[in-house]
């Protein structure tokens, strides 16, 4: 899987952790409310190899879940084609994982295995539902599925109705296969753009009735353009225009926050002087990153175009 993408989920996964529990309630049909206590645990595991050599293995998630009960997962991220090795390759984290954890009592070593998922990006004719471990052993033979979500298969009503803000970052993999049509037909590319408007209108809704924060918000959006200039790297008209689509939005929340933050401020201190300074402040920031226009600071900021460019002669002295 490619870095941006693999980064771009254990982002999401590090910074927005209660993100986790309505995808881990969908993949494993559990009932999890979020006031749960969530343990993360180190991803980098050492697996012994018969030369004598240590090899590292980075897993995409290591978490403990802590309600009326304490379960172990393990989820993995992937968008390459299944060819058995994911399914060895999970094994081995799974089993490293419980090492990690197992506890010997006079002798016997108890091991305690993770509830295990993969999330595919991609969905191919080969992609299965699940995966199977069947392990035998002298004792007797164990076996249980390894469920698979497939990123794909759910729609921007299933996302935000089931609350899985988690896939945003990936809903463009949804439209992979379009990427040519969108490039050549402006009224397609135009389609998918409102696809994007209405994710950030909800964003911006659930913000606004407290269902997430505004920093949850803000690494959905910034993640997302992310893989959007990632995947769509090819395709020029549909990484401007949906990708800058979503930078421009970022940098609008980044700005109202910034003013709004300054605004309620200073009416706490009941000085007029600091709003209209905060304002200033916030204009000198957007000027030097130069990413908008006069006119558009100066509409985010309430100054008016004569004061935006005043700030910016002076710093231009």
């Amino acid at each position: 899987m490619g870095n941006i993408y693999d980064g771009a989920f254990r982002t999401i996964l590090n910074d927005c952790r209660k993100l986790i529990i309505p995808v881990i309630n969908e993949i494993f049909d559990e009932n999890y409310t979020g006031n749960e206590v969530i343990q993360f645990f180190p991803n980098e595991h050492f697996l012994d190899q018969q030369d004598g050599a240590d090899k590292e293995r980075i897993t995409d998630t290591n978490l403990r879940i802590i309600g009326k009960e304490t379960k172990k997962y393990h989820i993995e991220c992937e968008s390459s084609l299944p060819d058995g090795k994911i399914t060895v390759r999970l094994f081995e984290y799974d089993a490293q994982i419980a090492l990690d954890e197992g506890t010997v009592t006079k002798e016997t070593l108890t091991v305690t295995f993770p509830n295990t998922a993969v999330l595919y990006l991609r969905t191919y004719q080969k992609t299965p539902d699940k995966m199977k471990y069947v392990i035998v052993t002298p004792g007797g033979t164990v076996q249980y599925d390894v469920p698979i979500m497939k990123v794909q298969t759910y729609s921007l009503d299933d996302i935000f109705e089931k609350n899985l803000l988690m896939l945003l970052p990936f809903y463009i993999f949804s439209h992979e296969k379009k990427f040519e049509e969108y490039n050549t037909d402006e009224r397609k590319l135009e389609e998918l753009k409102g696809e994007y408007q209405v994710i950030l209108e909800r964003l911006q809704q659930l913000e606004q009735q407290e269902a997430i924060g505004a920093f949850d918000k803000r690494t959905i959006i910034e993640l997302s353009g992310d893989v959007i200039k990632e995947i769509a790297g090819k395709y020029e008209n549909v990484r401007k225009g949906v990708g800058d689509m979503m930078s421009g939005a970022l940098i609008e929340t980044e700005a109202r926050t910034i003013l709004q933050q300054g605004i309620q401020q200073g009416m706490q201190q009941g000085m007029q002087q600091g709003i209209s300074e905060t304002r200033e402040k916030t204009a000198i920031k957007l000027l030097k990153r130069g990413k908008l226009t006069v006119e558009e600071i100066a509409e985010d900021t309430g100054l008016s175009v004569e004061e935006i460019e005043q700030l910016a002669g002076l710093q231009t002295m």
